[in-house]
């Protein structure tokens, strides 16, 4: 069989299909979700077929373009929405969530959840429950190419007509909460505007998700005649020209497309057989060049075997791409009074988009062998992993030779602003510091175990741990070795990047890295979060002395109780030497005597589970009155087993660390 010539003619008919439905709501993009997979004839996928067939006309709950219907229990229960846009008419609606159920099962043929969005509706299918929950994940943003002539006059018009709209859509019964309503700039432009949120959501749920969209628009559209954010729980959009749906007022044509010639007259009396040929001529000539580009399209993409997965991470990169200008806008020109912190890797701003919502963007240092190509992959790698204690990473910027990255505004700074302040640490009491400890093993045993990338932080210090606004830790910088694309094979680094204190010997020593390297670094930050003090300065009775060496001192002493924080008013004591003995055990010299993540987390979470005998610290030094195990070169001397020849590679190590990260030991 002659497949590429099978698949041309195949293509071309799926296309002409297409020409045909051209009047049928257009598609916008679809999504298989990341929760499992179900069998081919399976009870999941029986459920799944019924629902689907069934839920345009019976799942309407309100009259109003709402959908929702559930079949099955436990884990074979599928639930399904579908929800039209508020100005599509009923049987439009009935008519567009009907046709969505056949391509969204082509798109997601195994998964056990999938979205696909059309203009007109969208459709959507979970193994979890979907109603009355806010989900902002996966997004779709969209922006027209054209850029307006007055970019801050029609961006101040357009933020008074999205405000009004996301006001007036939240406010919407059960029904439905839907607004439409355009703003005419000075310039005389009209700008038509959208907002919409699927109708089970609260008043105040509704407005956390539009308002989200309304953040992102100025981050991807800035600028630009039209835009487009799109979420599961809700919808955000704006063009010049009339995009509602028509029934009072006609359409205008979009300013992309050239407005059609009018029609011409019919053909005179007598003509019939001409006018027959010109159309018959017209649809072979049309046919083959359909049949040409189906070729085209197969030699140029069929043939590569590109996976469909990979033709939506591409399209996810770019959805993620934010304009610099809009960025520069929301920094104010990334003023120094805007200016968070510095680290190795680059500045961080603070930044506010028009809606007051908060950004931080890094603005990366420019020292990267890196392609764009690949710094682009990278970026959607570890945009995709989204956990509660980890800083969630919004988008990135590749232009005028700048690479930033936009992550989300976390509003108490870093840990070491409140563990190391002698007035700050006050404020967290026992309850709040285990909280956090909890969060941050919480957040590395996701990067090591259960994201799929499996990252390995590197640099996880008190100054990495941010903390929200109800003190819960989020791990940042989590996937800046990757972005960086550090020279390095197999777990081994020709380049060594990190804070020393934090660091694991061997990482240090000879670049081997692992999970057990961010255990080793997990247990320091324990430590120091249980005494409030740094691990590099650490005090006792007026002397300086070296953190690990008086833990472990103390806990073989039984003692323990001397290191905790005096400012620990409060709490369970037991809890608190719990919490050193799980440190000890992570900061110990031998790697395979190190705990996973996993295991840290049920030492943590159970008192159940008992705690083995940890045996002596790496860098342990024995007390000689000599300074403490901020002096590289002592540390390592005492480090058990080290050679002649291993002492001195200590210093060029050293070296390598100041010449990796010069702002290494301050805030970023």
């Amino acid at each position: 069989m002659d497949y590429p010539l099978t698949f041309a003619i195949f293509l071309s008919i799926q296309l002409v299909l297409l020409l045909a439905q051209a009047d049928q709501s257009p598609l916008i993009y679809s999504f298989c979700g990341q929760n499992g997979n179900y069998t081919t004839g399976s009870t999941y996928q029986t459920n799944l077929n019924s629902l689907l067939g069934s839920l345009s006309s019976t799942g309407n709950d309100n009259g109003y373009g709402f959908y929702s219907s559930s079949v099955g229990a436990d884990s074979d229960k599928v639930n399904a929405f579908g929800l039209c846009r508020g100005d599509v008419k009923a049987d439009d609606c009935e008519s567009c969530v009907r046709q969505a159920s056949d391509p969204l099962r082509k798109a997601c043929p195994v998964q056990k959840e999938a979205i696909i969005w059309y203009d007109y509706c969208m459709l959507r299918y979970s193994n979890e429950s979907l109603y009355g929950t806010v989900t902002t994940i996966p997004a779709v943003f969209l922006s027209n190419v054209q850029n307006v002539t007055s970019p801050e006059e029609f961006n101040r018009q357009l933020k008074i007509l999205l405000e009004g709209l996301i006001t007036e859509a939240a406010a919407g019964g059960t029904d439905r909460k839907f607004a439409l309503g355009t703003n005419t700039t000075a310039s005389l432009v009209k700008i038509y505007g959208l907002a919409q949120c699927s109708p089970d959501l609260s008043p105040e749920e509704c407005t956390q998700c539009l308002n989200a969209g309304l953040g992102k628009i100025p981050l991807y559209s800035y600028g630009k005649i039209g835009g487009n954010a799109v979420v599961p729980s809700c919808i955000l959009r704006y063009e010049v020209y009339n995009f509602f749906y028509p029934t009072g007022e006609a359409p205008s044509p979009s300013p992309q497309l050239e407005t059609p010639a009018s029609p011409p007259p019919p053909p005179p009396s007598g003509k019939k057989d001409t006018s027959h040929n010109v159309i018959t001529a017209v649809t072979v000539i049309v046919s083959l060049i359909l049949i040409a580009l189906a070729i085209w399209i197969y030699l140029r993409f069929w043939k590569t075997k590109r996976p469909p997965e990979e033709v939506d991470e591409i399209m996810s990169a770019e959805a993620l791409q934010f304009e610099f200008e809009s960025i520069r806008v929301a920094t104010n020109n990334f003023a120094e009074a805007n200016k968070l912190g510095r680290g190795g890797f680059g500045a961080v701003y603070r930044g506010r988009l028009w809606n007051e919502e908060e950004i931080a963007v890094k603005r990366l240092s420019r020292d990267s062998a890196q392609g764009d190509i690949e710094f682009k992959n990278e970026v959607l790698l570890v945009a995709k992993l989204q956990h509660r204690n980890l800083v969630r990473l919004l988008g990135f910027c590749l232009e005028r030779n700048e690479r930033l990255l936009v992550y989300e505004f976390v509003p108490n700074a870093s840990l070491d602003h409140f563990i190391f302040d002698p007035i700050k640490r006050e404020q967290l009491d026992w309850d709040i510091r285990y909280k956090i400890i909890v969060g941050i093993a919480r957040g590395l045993l996701y990067l090591h175990e259960d994201s799929r990338l499996r990252i390995i932080h590197r640099d996880l210090k008190a100054s990495n741990i941010l903390l929200d606004a109800e003190m819960n830790p989020k791990i940042a910088d989590f996937g800046m070795a990757r972005l960086f694309n550090i020279d390095q094979t197999q777990g081994e680094t020709s380049r060594v990047v990190g804070t020393y204190g934090y660091m694991a010997p061997e990482y240090v020593m000879r670049g081997h890295f692992s999970v057990k390297s961010d255990v080793y670094s997990f247990g320091v930050l324990v430590l120091e979060i249980v005494s409030g003090q740094k691990n590099s300065s650490f005090c006792h009775d007026g002397n300086l002395e070296d953190l690990l060496g008086y833990a472990w001192n103390s806990w073989r002493e039984g003692t323990s109780s001397n290191m905790i924080d005096p400012m620990l008013r409060t709490g369970s004591r037991s809890e608190v030497v719990r919490c050193i003995h799980i440190g000890l055990l992570c900061v110990q010299q031998s790697i395979s005597d190190r705990p996973n993540m996993a295991a840290v987390m049920q030492m943590l979470t159970s008192n159940s589970v008992d705690l083995p005998v940890p045996s002596q610290p790496a860098f342990f030094m024995y007390n000689q009155g000599i300074g403490s195990s901020s002096d590289m070169s002592l540390g390592f001397e005492s480090y058990s087993g080290l050679t002649g020849s291993d002492q001195s590679k200590t210093h060029s190590a050293h070296e390598r660390i100041q010449a990796a990260d010069p702002g290494y030991g301050r805030p970023i």
